[in-house]
């Protein structure tokens, strides 16, 4: 039986967010049309996209955003890359082999240049990985290589970048030397973080090297304008090593934070995808579009994170209390409907070679046993009617944010605590969280690699400004650590189980659901395969000649 407060709060959350809603379609019909699509040349073949927030940055060492991965993955190649499935395949490196011990990788790459004509080699590799480790870099994902031998005393100032486990054995043969076995190698040479950048031009112009005009590509695009807060121009790169293969000549890609707007320029035919849904309007869009709605399983998790600097959550009580009084099962099934699934443990299913630690006892538990808990926990450490639990939410203010945070809100309030919610753009939101300015944050998290390493790093007392809660725990690091140094890959994952188990009874986190990826993409668009980790290269897109609506469409090639 529903409680009538709990049936109460649903209809307050849900007012709220028919409101909102109608609102947002109000001034949307009434909105112009916006800009109409560019001319595309004749004979060239042109996608217009959607990419949910404007980037900070293009230079691979110093982004931090899916939406700046999705432009810099089609300018820049690494040792591997995804294929249409999202699979690491060979990228600048033809082929490897690695030593019987697991540390020592050798990649033979292939005769590539970069769009200037100058041959990519391992020296770029080499100048790239011990650029992005150095701390003048200030790079915030530096951490994610610390499996390469030297990699932490490189980017805490304690050793010189020469000491770095990267060398060039040729112009075309790398040697990477790790501290430890990670047969997930390949699916993280393929990240951003270990792409290469172009050595003699940054010695020649520095940092100005991002900048449209001076970039250079050894990937199938090259960087023609920025407009910033309006489009970046994508254009084919002759020099790409297998540019007779890529068909699309020119990508435009628009930042578009209002998902029911895109929506609509999709409609239109302003646009050919765009890379996110809001996901009430999902099972709409499959009725009025009609094969254009794309979902799929994804290595994603939403979550809240506490700040561990903040007086009342250094109580493990507290941080307990709040995360079990989330309805997550109302924020999924009522709220998104959109396919995500309520998360009791922070890494997602799905994730090669990982069977995921038992979630809290207290999730099998119904809502009202668990805010009961936590109305206890909390006046156990000193919060209750006389002396409530005050605090700000710092969310973004992407659409499934916007739906949910009322909600939990709600949640809260039910245990007596007064959260305050206040949104942001999500660029500023994130800086915010790697600033330790928050109480209480509203971030998600996607897979850069496929394994569960990848989700518990981020609470690792090592991993810097995107350990935003600032946990730390020697028994979680010590768990980490051992899993790390396990060739046995079940073995390894039963250490990283157990830690996972530790870090979700500390609560330094609360997961609230697990990710599906969500593309609106027109039928004319060829080469689009949904994937686990929603990696879309368009290298490997066309137009479907003759499809309606298409200008200048050709066959598909290949």
């Amino acid at each position: 039986m529903v409680s009538t407060s709990r049936i109460d709060r649903a209809l307050r959350a849900l007012g709220n967010t028919l409101i909102l809603a109608a609102a947002a379609f109000s001034i949307a019909a009434c909105a112009p049309k916006g800009p109409s699509r560019p001319p595309c040349p004749a004979g060239q073949v042109c996608i217009q996209a959607g990419n949910v927030s404007e980037p900070v940055t293009l230079d691979p060492h110093k982004s931090t955003g899916t939406w700046e991965d999705r432009i810099i993955a089609n300018l820049l190649i690494g040792l591997t890359d995804s294929d249409e499935k999202g699979e690491a395949v060979p990228g600048m490196a033809e082929r490897w082999e690695t030593s019987s011990d697991g540390l020592v990788w050798t990649f033979y790459l292939r005769d590539a240049n970069w769009s200037d004509g100058v041959p990519v080699t391992a020296d770029d590799f080499v100048y790239s990985l011990r650029r992005i480790l150095l701390p003048e870099t200030a790079s915030e994902y530096a951490s994610v290589l610390y499996l390469i031998k030297n990699a932490q005393a490189v980017n805490e100032g304690k050793a010189p970048k020469e000491a770095l486990g990267v060398r060039a054995i040729s112009p075309k043969v790398l040697e990477i030397t790790l501290n430890h076995p990670a047969p997930y190698l390949p699916e993280l040479a393929k990240h951003h973080t270990m792409s290469p950048v172009p050595k003699h031009l940054l010695d020649k112009v520095g940092e100005k090297w991002v900048q449209p005009g001076n970039y250079l590509s050894n990937g199938p695009y090259i960087v023609t304008d920025w407009k910033l807060g309006d489009y970046v121009r994508l254009v084919k790169n002759p020099r790409f090593y297998e540019a007779d293969k890529v068909c699309v000549d020119q990508i435009y890609l628009y930042p578009t934070p209002d998902a029911a707007m895109a929506e609509r320029r999709v409609a239109r035919g302003e646009l050919d995808m765009n890379a996110d849904i809001q996901s009430n309007r999902i099972a709409f869009l499959r009725e009025t579009m009609p094969g254009y709605v794309r979902t799929h399983t994804f290595l994603g998790v939403t979550y809240l994170a506490f700040n561990s600097n903040v007086p009342a959550f250094k109580d493990k009580r507290v941080r307990q209390a709040l995360a079990m009084s989330i309805d997550r099962d109302f924020i999924t099934e009522k709220l998104l409907r959109g396919g995500q699934k309520a998360a009791y443990t922070f890494v997602p299913p799905g994730v090669a070679n990982y069977t995921a630690a038992p979630p809290p006892a207290w999730a099998s538990w119904p809502l009202e046993k668990r805010q009961a808990e936590a109305r206890r926990l909390l006046a156990q450490a000193g919060y209750g009617p006389k002396n409530p639990l005050r605090f700000e939410i710092k969310h973004r203010n992407t659409p499934d944010p916007m739906l949910f945070m009322p909600a939990i809100q709600a949640d809260w309030k039910e245990i007596g605590v007064d959260a305050r919610l206040v949104q942001n753009e999500a660029q500023i939101a994130y800086a915010a969280f790697r600033s330790r300015d928050f109480d209480v944050a509203d971030a998600a998290w996607i897979a850069d690699y496929n394994d569960a390493m990848s989700f518990l790093y981020l609470q690792q007392s090592a991993t810097g400004p995107q350990n935003y809660g600032d946990y730390r725990n020697p028994a979680y690091d010590a768990l980490l650590a051992k899993a790390d140094a396990e060739v046995d890959a079940q073995v390894r994952a039963g250490y990283l189980a157990q830690a996972e188990a530790l870090m979700l009874d500390d609560a330094p986190v609360a997961p609230i659901y697990f990710y599906v990826n969500k593309n609106l993409v027109s039928p004319k668009v060829t080469g689009f395969v949904d994937n686990i980790v929603d990696q879309h290269r368009a290298r490997y897109w066309c137009v479907a000649k003759g499809t309606p609506g298409a200008r200048n469409s050709v066959a598909p090639k290949g």
